[in-house]
């Protein structure tokens, strides 16, 4: 109920401005809302790419020890290996540095991430949706202006 009162507010104010103003408010939300869409982007894949990680640990802590194995060195190459420890993981915490882990805690910090990222995507979400507000209701009272002045001149 507080958002309608408040899209009602912000309407009778964009009421007021002009067309250049109207123009600019409409680039900048479409611009935010731009940014905002390619940060859900970023946060979705980086959650996949958590989910896979812990998916990979726990198929990691099934196999026995001795387990011959390709590991991979990037997205497409990988070369031969041997399960030494899998109770011992190294987990990357960001710009090159890795911590060794237990797998328990190797699972848990995966996890802590993933729900970290979902949380901050729930709140991008809410913040987007609000700013499609304010686009969409800047971009109708243009479209209302401009044939207003239209049908005037």
């Amino acid at each position: 109920m507080a958002n309608k009162g408040g899209a009602v507010v912000r309407a009778a104010e964009m009421e007021k401005m002009s067309v250049e103003q109207l123009k600019m408010v409409k680039e900048q939300s479409d611009l935010e809302l731009n940014l905002l869409q390619d940060s859900l982007n970023n946060i979705r894949t980086a959650t996949n790419r958590l989910e896979m990680a812990s998916t990979a640990l726990h198929d990691l802590s099934l196999r026995p020890q001795g387990k011959k194995m390709l590991v991979p060195l990037t997205a497409s190459l990988y070369v031969p290996g041997t399960l030494d420890d899998a109770d011992k993981v190294l987990v990357d915490v960001g710009t090159g540095y890795f911590v060794e882990k237990t797998m328990i805690e190797g699972k848990d910090y995966c996890q802590r991430k993933i729900n970290l990222l979902k949380s901050n995507y729930d709140q991008l979400v809410e913040v987007a949706s609000k700013k499609k507000v304010i686009a969409d209701e800047a971009g109708i009272v243009l479209q209302a202006k401009l044939k207003q002045l239209a049908s005037s001149s």
